[in-house]
């Protein structure tokens, strides 16, 4: 039997997609990439805002179509757009044949079965946040080895180099744009124990750069501990052999604490790197978000982190349009951004999600100002961008390679100042033969807006 994955979506997504794949493997089931070929098609989607909705929403009408002239005997729809509208999907796409909800991907091989049995086992297959899995239940011990389970057959889909390691469900901070905490739940942490398993785990299988992440990765292990944890989890995945860069994403500035701050400057393995979303730096719409920062509480951890790690990489992200948002505030989150010049910068315009308190705010923004004020902001990072890459021309950079252009002997690489697949790459001119995975150093000669260009350095 072959199964065909799709995988829409952010980086916790797709862990959950290598899980599944994992489970289906020990099953005996083959994978494919040609929809004429799967047998089963799972799709693997996202809401988290209206283009991402939309993206999943065509993905599954597409293979609704296709289901009907191929050899598919199941399409099957797994993740947060099934989670959040399952009875919407069933009713309108008769052609999907199962729902598997976000707390319930361990049960993708039992659903499979299923449906190739031919047995009408839907209502049961219907399994959302009421089912959380079992970590977050009474005997840890038992629900580490369970988890350790399921992990240890995890396919992995990144390149084999990196990987990401999901430390955390959910989300307790109900922010107003925001529909997260509804489809995954409350904040649950994963044991400690079974993440150092995973991560070494991941390790014998040739994973050198381990990223963190989570809604939110600062609130790690309040749950379970009674305090944030991050930065003991931190030192323990330091110890473990073959993984030489640790990578932190989506910290909450104002659960940044003196620890971590510490743990990042101590570290050696954690690579000077901190993702760490705003949203806006207007104290008027970060109060209408349900933010918990005010402008200069942000200066504040921005100028601690830098005084404290001067060679820091700083990403944020932000979102403009949001309801009631006036051009004098627009214009101070420009302000704050030519102030702040940070490193690595995203901007979403702001997505009126049904369910959410913000999208029944009054003074909706027209799509037209949110993409003109979106456009205005990367115009100014893209000079700032241009402005801190200059600034590197002459050093060097630690960097892990990704692998080679085609017909040209240049390689293709991350700085530790480079996230995959958000952030820049340094690209290096070298007749040398290297391997994707393969940790360099490199002396920056050029720069570009988000990219750098430079040789090898042999110490």
């Amino acid at each position: 039997m072959k199964i065909m994955f799709i995988s829409l979506g952010c980086d916790k997504n797709l862990v959950d997609t290598e899980y599944m794949l994992g489970i289906l493997k020990d099953k005996g089931f083959e994978f494919t990439d040609d929809e004429m070929e799967a047998e089963v098609i799972v799709i693997n989607t996202c809401c988290f805002i209206h283009d991402a909705k939309q993206e999943s929403i065509n993905t599954i009408i597409e293979m609704a179509e296709h289901k009907q002239d191929a050899c598919c005997k199941a399409l099957i729809v797994s993740g947060c757009l099934a989670q959040r509208y399952q009875d919407e999907i069933l009713k309108e796409l008769p052609e999907v044949d199962a729902i598997i909800g976000t707390s319930s991907y361990d049960k993708i091989a039992e659903v499979v079965l299923s449906k190739l049995c031919e047995k009408d086992l839907l209502s049961e297959n219907n399994l959302l946040l009421s089912d959380p899995l079992p970590f977050y239940k009474n005997n840890v011990l038992e629900n580490v080895n369970r988890l350790v389970e399921v992990s240890s057959d995890r396919i992995i889909t990144t390149g084999g180099y990196y990987e990401y390691l999901k430390i955390a469900e959910g989300c307790d901070k109900h922010c107003t744009y925001c529909i997260i905490p509804k489809i995954r739940g409350s904040y649950r942490s994963y044991p400690m124990e079974y993440l150092i398993k995973e991560a070494q785990l991941l390790a014998q299988n040739g994973v050198k750069e381990l990223i963190l992440v989570a809604q939110e990765t600062t609130m790690y292990g309040v749950d379970l501990y009674g305090e944030k944890s991050l930065s003991k989890l931190l030192y323990k995945l330091s110890a473990i052999d073959g993984i030489e860069w640790i990578r932190i994403l989506y910290c909450y500035p104002e659960e940044i604490d003196k620890e971590l701050i510490t743990a990042i400057k101590n570290i050696q393995k954690v690579v000077k790197y901190l993702d760490m979303p705003i949203q806006h730096a207007s104290d008027t719409i970060l109060k209408k978000m349900g933010r918990r920062t005010s402008k200069q509480e942000l200066i504040a951890i921005i100028d601690q982190l830098r005084e404290e790690i001067p060679d820091i990489a700083l990403r944020t992200t932000l979102i403009t349009g949001f309801p009631g948002e006036t051009k004098e505030e627009h214009e101070e989150l420009l302000d704050f951004v030519n102030d702040m010049e940070f490193d690595r910068l995203g901007v979403f315009t702001y997505s009126a999600e049904e369910d959410t308190p913000a999208a029944n705010m009054k003074n909706q923004i027209s799509e037209t100002v949110k993409e003109e004020r979106r456009d205005e902001i990367m115009a100014l990072q893209q000079e700032i961008s241009l402005d801190k890459s200059s600034q590197l021309i002459g050093t060097v950079l630690s960097c892990i390679v990704e692998g080679k252009m085609i017909d040209d002997d240049v390689y293709v690489a991350r700085s530790y100042k480079d996230a995959p697949n958000v952030d820049g790459y340094v690209f290096i001119h070298t007749d040398e033969n290297l391997l994707s995975g393969d940790m360099v150093k490199v002396k920056i000669e050029s720069a570009y807006e988000y990219d750098l260009m430079g040789s090898l350095v042999h110490e």
